[in-house]
């Protein structure tokens, strides 16, 4: 027979692992090949038919989640025209928890495999049990019948499943040292399964070592909570301090408030870039937290944040949720500047989905949630938040992730934080601006966005401060991208102070090719191809220092600031620079 494990993700970056840890654990039990088609939600419903067709499978298995079912459900009722006798198996958290609804509504579907699936993917590919005696699985035999519930996996006995980097090149590879979850969180699948299994520490060293052998750009662990058991993230984390390669970034999703002194100073000696960790907030509202049975200590994760920001070595991203029982627009004000007091590197601002399987879907009608009724199930409306707050919610998050999570504005950000009441008013405002200029429905370039936020700037008190505004955006820019063509805000200078300007610069680095003071990485290259690998700009402010406010002073004379785009700071990204105070001194 056979076999084709089919997947629809939603970016070509991303791969299914759920897929590859079925064909492994089937395939080395049976011995037996079976064949994986990966998809994105961008292509076309006729070239995925046509490759399945070409597949010509017996029998088709697909992966089935809020972000492709809508794509799967159009797939389905075509499948049957072009392979009439090919066995229909779906599998996955949107079709866990309603089989028997989906099997009524589709009747082309052999049957659905229900929770984790190795064991009852590998009965069914053997083919050698009738179905009534495979557990996990809810199929049509003359009406619908579900069998007994599957027992949970023994996570140590998985295959590994990358023993082909081949096939993963540019994409990300999802690794798993656990399952299951000890928080029972109201909107989340994992608070299903209470009980944490571990990979054995001994065969999760040695996979990470393959990884770290191999050079991989990015492990990405989807253990929902890693550090529930101290010892076994110790373990790993202790591991990949010992045997870091220099290259690899690894990922975690941790509960912060739950990590002890010993943890926090084991991550303080980590590479910086070796690991990013994101914490999942999702409010700072006592009520909403034991309403959604949460227990975080706001204060321990607080001072947790802050260590872990103090090594400048660990990319932090904190999670919000919008649309949380108990949580109303000014109590998402409230949560919002609290988690964007904390500087993470990332502040991602979701919304709430009710997802099938989860408490908060048995509670929607109490809390008078309405929301989408096709994936991704997304919160429109709450008993406390209208929809016409969650449009201004929405708006305010896709100006944190243009202005914020960027990271190419950080120093403008700080700068305009000053002149508003508070974080959320600042990006509320900006979110206003856009709404005025039409820039929601045509989004400018991401060139063009500091054109913009200098003009957003000249409608705040920051116009008083015009020259400072200019540079500093103006740095922002510099430090990211080597830009030749100088956009309209960035400072200008009439045509002599432009000549004596080159004549500056040219003497500079032909003098830095002779002596090598500054650059001493460019020794290949003469003085010419250094100034186009590198930028050099004037200021008359010190928009290079922390804390510059709207009524710093310009300096008394102006300095020039060396780009040098050879050498980044690995968490921002940031261009090194070296301010040279005298430059400007004759100017």
């Amino acid at each position: 027979m056979k076999i084709l494990l089919t997947a629809i993700n939603a970016k070509y970056i991303h791969s299914n692992p759920a897929l590859y840890s079925l064909r492994a654990y089937a395939g080395e039990m049976l011995g037996r090949e079976i064949r994986i088609a990966e998809y994105t939600i961008n292509h076309r419903r006729e070239d995925i038919l046509a490759d399945l067709y070409r597949h010509s499978p017996d029998m088709i298995a697909i992966s089935c989640y809020i972000w492709n079912w809508d794509m799967v459900s159009l797939l389905l009722p075509e499948i049957p025209k072009i392979l009439p006798n090919a066995q229909i198996w779906l599998g996955g958290p949107e079709v866990t928890y309603d089989a028997e609804k989906i099997l009524t509504k589709f009747p082309m579907v052999t049957g659905i495999m229900i929770g984790e699936g190795e064991e009852t993917f590998k009965e069914l590919a053997d083919g050698i049990k009738p179905l009534r005696d495979i557990k996990g699985i809810v199929y049509r035999q003359g009406g619908i019948v579900r069998t007994d519930e599957r027992e949970l996996t023994d996570l140590s006995k998985l295959p590994f499943l990358y023993h082909n980097l081949e096939q993963f090149e540019n994409r990300i590879i999802y690794y798993e040292s656990s399952r299951g979850c000890p928080y029972r969180c109201s909107y989340c699948l994992s608070s299903i399964d209470k009980k944490v299994r571990l990979r054995s520490l001994d065969i999760v060293k040695q996979e990470l070592q393959f990884f770290l052998d191999h050079r991989v750009k990015q492990v990405k662990f989807v253990d929902r909570t890693f550090n529930c058991n101290h010892e076994h993230a110790m373990g790993i984390w202790q591991y990949l301090l010992g045997h870091d390669n220099g290259v690899t970034n690894f990922h975690f999703e941790i509960e912060a408030d739950i990590i002890s002194e010993e943890e926090l100073q084991l991550l303080s000696q980590m590479r910086p870039g070796l690991m990013q960790m994101e914490i999942g907030v999702q409010t700072a509202n006592p009520d909403t937290l034991r309403e959604i049975r949460r227990s975080t200590n706001m204060d321990r994760l607080r001072y947790v944040v802050e260590r872990i920001r103090q090594g400048h070595n660990i990319h932090v991203h904190l999670d919000l949720i919008a649309g949380l029982p108990y949580e109303d627009y000014e109590s998402f004000r409230y949560s919002f500047n609290a988690v964007y007091a904390m500087k993470p590197e990332q502040l991602q601002l979701g919304f709430l989905k009710v997802l099938k399987g989860a408490y908060m879907h048995e509670m929607a009608s109490a809390y008078e949630i309405q929301y989408l009724n096709t994936p991704p199930y997304e919160v429109l409306s709450t008993k406390w938040l209208p929809y016409d707050k969650v449009l201004l919610l929405k708006e305010v998050e896709e100006m944190v992730e243009t202005y914020y999570n960027s990271s190419q504005f950080d120093h403008t950000m700080r700068l305009l934080e000053q002149v508003f009441p508070d974080a959320f008013s600042l990006y509320l405002s900006l979110a206003q601006f856009y709404r005025e200029k039409g820039y929601f429905t045509q989004m400018p370039a991401r060139s063009y966005r500091y054109q913009v936020l200098f003009e957003f700037g000249m409608t705040t008190s920051l116009s008083g401060t015009e020259a400072l505004w200019r540079e500093v955006l103006t740095y922002d820019l510099y430090l990211r991208e080597n830009v030749k063509s100088r956009p309209d805000f960035t400072p200008q200078m009439n045509e002599e102070e432009k000549e004596w300007y080159k004549k500056r610069v040219r003497a500079f680095y032909e003098k830095e090719e002779a002596e090598r003071t500054c650059l001493a990485d460019y020794a290949a290259y003469d003085s010419r191809q250094m100034s186009k690998m590198t930028h050099m700009e004037s200021y008359r402010y010190p928009v290079w220092q922390e804390g510059i406010t709207p009524q710093t002073g310009a300096l008394e004379n102006a300095a020039a600031v060396l780009f040098d785009y050879q050498i980044r700071d690995p968490l921002t990204y940031e261009a090194r620079t070296i301010v040279l105070h005298d430059f400007m001194k004759e100017m």
